[in-house]
């Protein structure tokens, strides 16, 4: 152990070209992590922000927020359900929004959500009709607090009170106002899709502790007319997501299995210059299993640093990169995981020089043989 430390400090250029490779490696991993994560929480802050036990859609809806519609009298029977502590209604529009300093056709996508029940990611609804709280990303646009937007054809005027942080919703920027704000946004740009007081389009529904099975006692409350999904069942059923993080867990897996390549490779060639070496040491005494933890520490120490390059090289591109251009997040518990991963393709990869390790005869290494 202490010759492979030794090594690595007096020379350091033999893991010069092992050390680059994985860190770029390492930054190409890590940077596709954030990318996922970005990608995600832009879909799905809105659904996140809701802090809900279930949510509950129309049955017919293919649960989508859009497709949609919930009753009065289906609202009822949810609330009465035994297990529910709380009922909130949600709506959405997705419109086009002028601001002020831009063009008259440079529109900005928004989804305006009007809610009912404040959590921890969002405030209280606004009291006032036409007032929303903005996410934090229209900053980008040139939004500042008491700025009005003008939205959807009808050019409904929205006057924003303050910011909200992660409330995306399908890649777009979004406002949260009152449902009697909603309902007048929707019917002033949509008048083919009217909604009278009492509609919405979801249930955000709060539990009790103990509340065990109770999406389905909902649905089966409402004779079927609604499907009651999680948290993370309303997350998967978003258009895309599902498919967006198979894709994107397909090409970190592929680029793990490249650093596992790279390192048995690198190390391989590295046992094959060192039989001499290790024929004298197994003569003066040390074992197989020694010499072989001197290459795994070696390979973690050389690993390690790529990782702490990628980390540092993901964390500065999160600090740089402005609020709704591109959609990249650097996650601590996405680091660690990165570097977790590439620290058992390390392992792995070293795996493969064992064998040759054990093999060393003494003498014939000594002698020039194999």
């Amino acid at each position: 152990m202490s010759l492979s430390l030794k090594e690595l400090r007096r020379r350091p250029g033999r893991f010069g070209v092992a050390t680059v490779i994985l860190t770029l490696i390492a930054i190409l991993l890590m940077f596709l992590g954030g990318l996922l994560d970005g990608l995600t929480a832009g879909n799905t802050g809105a659904i996140r922000a809701q802090q809900a036990d279930l949510i509950v859609y129309s049955s017919t809806s293919q649960d989508s927020l859009v497709r949609s519609r919930i009753e009065p009298e289906q609202e009822k029977q949810v609330a009465a359900v035994e297990g529910v502590s709380g009922v909130g209604e949600l709506g959405s529009v997705q419109l086009g929004a002028r601001i002020d300093g831009k063009g008259p056709r440079d529109l900005v996508p928004v989804v305006l959500f009007g809610y009912q029940a404040a959590s921890e990611g969002l405030p209280e609804p606004p009291t006032r009709p036409g007032e929303a709280w903005a996410d934090a990303t229209l900053k980008a646009e040139g939004v500042e607090q008491g700025d009005t937007v003008r939205v959807g054809p009808a050019r409904s005027t929205i006057k924003v009170l303050g910011f909200v942080d992660d409330t995306r919703y399908a890649g777009q920027s979004t406002l949260w106002a009152s449902l009697r704000t909603w309902r007048m946004v929707q019917n002033e740009n949509r008048p083919d899709a009217r909604v009278t007081p009492g509609i919405s389009q979801a249930l955000v529904v709060q539990s009790s502790p103990d509340a065990s099975g109770l999406a389905g006692r909902i649905d089966e409350a409402t004779d079927g007319f609604t499907s009651s999904l999680t948290e993370s069942e309303a997350i998967d059923a978003l258009p895309g997501v599902a498919a967006q993080e198979s894709v994107f867990n397909q090409i970190i897996g592929l680029t793990v299995l490249i650093a596992i390549i790279v390192v048995a490779l690198f190390f391989a060639l590295i046992t094959v210059e060192r039989i001499g070496l290790y024929g004298v040491l197994k003569a003066l005494g040390a074992g197989s299993g020694r010499l072989f933890a001197g290459v795994l520490l070696q390979a973690v120490i050389v690993t390690a640093i790529a990782c702490a390059i990628g980390a540092l090289a993901a964390l500065a591109l999160d600090a740089v990169v402005p609020a709704g251009s591109i959609p990249f997040t650097a996650t601590g518990a996405r680091l660690v995981d990165s570097t977790v991963f590439l620290l058992v393709a390390a392992l792995i990869g070293c795996a493969f020089s064992l064998r040759r390790v054990l093999r060393v005869d003494p003498a014939q290494a000594i002698g020039g043989g194999q």
